[in-house]
């Protein structure tokens, strides 16, 4: 294939893979964080964390649909124009005409592997941990008001009657359990003020009371005060919080292949590790077999004489059925037992396998007779000489 022609299509294809995955990573994206995250998380600021952190996972599942889809609408384009049908008038054979999405399609396959085994294990800590933060409200500026709230296993109880500004409550309550000094605090204050340092949250209380119970005694001491100030265990200045776990997602490529003894150990975790084994190295891989078969349906199926259309819009939809398919098999059957890799690895094989065949039988181009096979036949009469 002329090197300006390898060029045009390779443009094409991979200008189609960028408007496509756009169309496909920001509704996916935008969907799930609404789904996992309160209105309150906006004016906490935790959205961009948690954009940051489920984008990379997003794009590497979606990157092989949007290459296979990318691939059926520029051949079904160039089908309809009946570009193919000049194409093989030039005598280029089938593969050459699909050089250039395949070279295109090995390229995201690398990048797919790159985003799986590096990029998105080390961004999706930060949607774990907003999630930790949303959970446990560990932000003060997503607390409601009229609503009790616990901390520390139990040991603080926060309330708060309202809000005046997004950092200063009104009437607060604060009930705390000191194992230490086997006593029992309750706090309350017309106002306080959340500020946050390094570590967590300093809460400044003005014109309040402290009562203190003994666990031991039941003695009662109550004093008041104009100035209290209180530490509580929330997202401070510095970052979100520790969460002191991390799943096997989180894990880079090295760390993922080692922990795989321990997951060993439970049914349930063997299930995770293994549904993530085949996210890291099965999904990328589907870049290839999807960008095979969309050119295998559209050149095999759609007509390439430019008079029709039609069967391009059936090869759109396939690939994002095949592909949908896949990934709900993998989340499913993975955590029921891990021998299903076996028929999700055969199904890909088949994809490939069958993808491969079409356009080898579009390539083929069978010997020319020979002249002795045009000679007339017993029973036949001869030509005139």
């Amino acid at each position: 294939m002329p090197h300006l022609l390898f060029h045009y299509i390779f443009k094409r294809v991979g200008f189609n893979v960028l408007v496509v995955q756009l169309a496909l990573s920001v509704p996916v994206v935008l969907s799930y964080l609404l789904y996992q995250l309160p209105p309150a998380a906006v004016r906490g600021g935790l959205v961009i964390p948690a954009l940051v952190g489920v984008t990379p996972t997003v794009a590497y599942v979606t990157l092989p649909m949007a290459i296979g889809v990318a691939t059926a609408l520029e051949f079904s384009r160039m089908a309809s124009e009946g570009m193919v049908a000049v194409l093989y008038a030039l005598r280029l054979s089938v593969w050459s005409i699909c050089r250039p999405a395949l070279s295109l399609a090995g390229g995201i396959v690398i990048l797919g592997y790159i985003l799986a085994n590096f990029v998105a294990p080390h961004y999706s800590s930060y949607m774990q941990d907003v999630l930790n933060v949303v959970n446990n409200s560990l932000n003060h500026r997503m607390l409601d008001a009229a609503r009790f709230y616990t901390f520390s296993n139990g040991v603080k109880t926060l309330y708060i009657e309202r809000w005046v500004t997004p950092d200063i409550a009104a009437n607060l309550f604060v009930r705390q359990i000191s194992i230490e000094k086997m006593q029992e605090e309750t706090i309350t204050a017309a106002r306080a003020e959340f500020r946050r340092n390094e570590s967590g949250v300093i809460v400044a209380l003005s014109n309040g009371s402290i009562q203190t119970r003994s666990l031991t005694s039941n003695d009662v001491r109550l004093a008041n005060f104009d100035e209290y100030a209180m530490a509580l265990p929330m997202q401070g200045s510095s970052g979100l919080p520790d969460r002191g776990w991390k799943g096997v997602y989180e894990l880079s490529a090295g760390a993922f292949l080692t922990s795989r003894d321990l997951a060993k150990a439970d049914a349930r975790q063997q299930g995770e590790w293994m549904a993530e084994a085949a996210k890291r190295f099965g999904v990328p891989m589907l870049a290839l077999a999807h960008t095979l078969l969309a050119m295998a349906l559209v050149l095999a199926f759609g007509n390439i004489t430019g008079r029709r259309g039609a069967a391009g819009g059936l090869t759109i939809i396939a690939i994002p059925a095949v592909h949908i398919a896949f990934l709900v098999a993998l989340e499913s059957l993975l955590r029921i037992s891990a021998w299903f890799s076996i028929v999700l690895l055969a199904a890909v094989a088949a994809e490939i396998a069958l993808s491969i065949w079409l356009i080898a039988r579009l390539n083929y181009s069978p010997r020319p007779r020979p002249f002795d096979a045009y000679a007339p036949h017993e029973g036949y009469a001869a030509p005139v000489a």
